[in-house]
């Protein structure tokens, strides 16, 4: 769902989950289970340093979808240009393929497969009946599984963040009726998570029946997911802690369940202060008059800072994963000299997309990397040195 109700997707999937919403509204502290403490001793050698160094995956969130302006919609030959540019000058080795759309998705994740490169599919279909989800899900995985049988590398995520995006869990219809009884309290938390248990169950069983690879999810980090039913963790990680022990501390309540843990979304937007804001940092713009707030400084320095530390970080644990969120987001064009509608400054993109005409939303555009795009380049071809060097479970 690349729009819900005229509102980024990008956004409110980075956003109302990390904000704190899950944390405070859905019920937390189940018992630990042998799973989790089957996993303890493999969680605190990995945090101790022992031999796991470097990332098994390198990737980036590639999303594609419905919605927006036309000039912003999704093109094969753009994508594929992209996923060249992914793989040679980003030095990934992964791409999240997420979104709706199943010719979409397939188009995409066999073009990645093709390049060699570890793919991630992950459909995120959202605002529509169950069902139809369910059905999104398996023939997207039916997919998947062809590809797996043909020797392509891949693993199947049955979604993100349902509580957010699919109905039935949380009252409204829409992500934004959702987020709006969230925030009010408008929500019975108890039967909130008894819901969402049941559909997550439901959607792994759709997984596990036409894909037989690795099967993930993606939660928000203060997410209650019953992991049994996944073969990897996945948590969309949007944290402003000012040191690596403390984002150590954090990724390690993760690892107790024993399995590799995939980083299915991290990074920050390009504007002082702007990491501090963790999955809110794009909640800078006016939705009405689309002009951001005024008084923030422009600053790709600190959003490739902050992505660049985060690598060093998931590398130092061993992680099985790690995606940065995202590639490029047209529909937030960047305008030089013009900072009240530089849309890209509130974007966690890698990239920054200049219309050709600024401001015409039908103008034609390309990207150009961000200082983020160089620093996670660096940051991932480190990480591969090391993971070349060394042993890594759980490859």
């Amino acid at each position: 769902m690349e729009k819900s109700n005229g509102t980024s997707r990008a956004r409110f999937r980075a956003g109302a989950a990390a904000a704190g919403v899950s944390a405070a509204l859905l019920p937390t502290g189940r018992a630990v289970g042998a799973a989790q403490t089957a996993g303890a001793a493999r969680a605190a050698a990995a945090g101790a340093g022992g031999p796991r160094r470097g990332l098994r995956h390198r990737g980036v969130v590639y999303t594609v979808g419905a919605g927006g302006p036309p000039a912003a919609g999704f093109s094969a030959a753009r994508m594929r240009a992209d996923l060249r540019g992914i793989r040679d000058a980003l030095h990934a080795d992964t791409v999240d393929v997420t979104g709706d759309g199943v010719a979409r998705l397939t188009a995409t994740a066999a073009e990645a497969a093709e390049l060699g490169l570890h793919v991630w599919l992950q459909p995120t279909l959202g605002d529509l009946p169950q069902r139809d989800i369910l059905d999104h899900l398996a023939e997207t995985g039916r997919f998947a599984e062809r590809l797996r049988r043909q020797g392509a590398s891949v693993d199947l995520s049955v979604g993100c963040e349902f509580w957010l995006f699919v109905p039935g869990m949380v009252p409204g219809a829409t992500v934004l009726e959702r987020v709006r009884n969230l925030l009010e309290g408008h929500v019975g938390p108890v039967a909130v998570q008894r819901r969402l248990d049941a559909f997550t169950a439901r959607a792994a069983a759709v997984g596990r029946s036409v894909f037989h690879g690795r099967l993930g999810y993606a939660a928000a980090r203060d997410d209650e997911v019953d992991w049994r039913l996944f073969d990897v963790v996945g948590i969309d990680y949007y944290a402003a802690f000012r040191d690596h022990a403390a984002h150590r501390r954090e990724l390690r309540r993760y690892l107790r369940w024993g399995k590799p843990l995939a980083i299915t979304e991290f990074g920050t937007c390009a504007y002082v202060g702007a990491p501090e804001a963790g999955g809110m940092g794009w909640d800078v713009v006016d939705p009405a008059t689309r002009e951001v707030r005024a008084g923030l400084v422009r600053s790709e320095r600190t959003q490739a800072a902050y992505v660049a530390d985060l690598v060093d970080v998931f590398s130092s644990l061993g992680l099985y994963a790690a995606m940065a969120f995202e590639f490029v987001t047209p529909d937030s064009p960047h305008r030089p000299g013009d900072p009240r509608h530089d849309l890209d400054l509130a974007s966690y993109a890698l990239t920054k997309t200049l219309q050709d005409r600024p401001g015409d939303p039908d103008s034609d555009w390309h990207w150009e990397p961000k200082q983020a795009f160089h620093a996670l380049a660096r940051g991932y071809a480190r990480a591969d040195h090391r993971t070349r060097g060394g042993r890594h479970p759980g490859a």
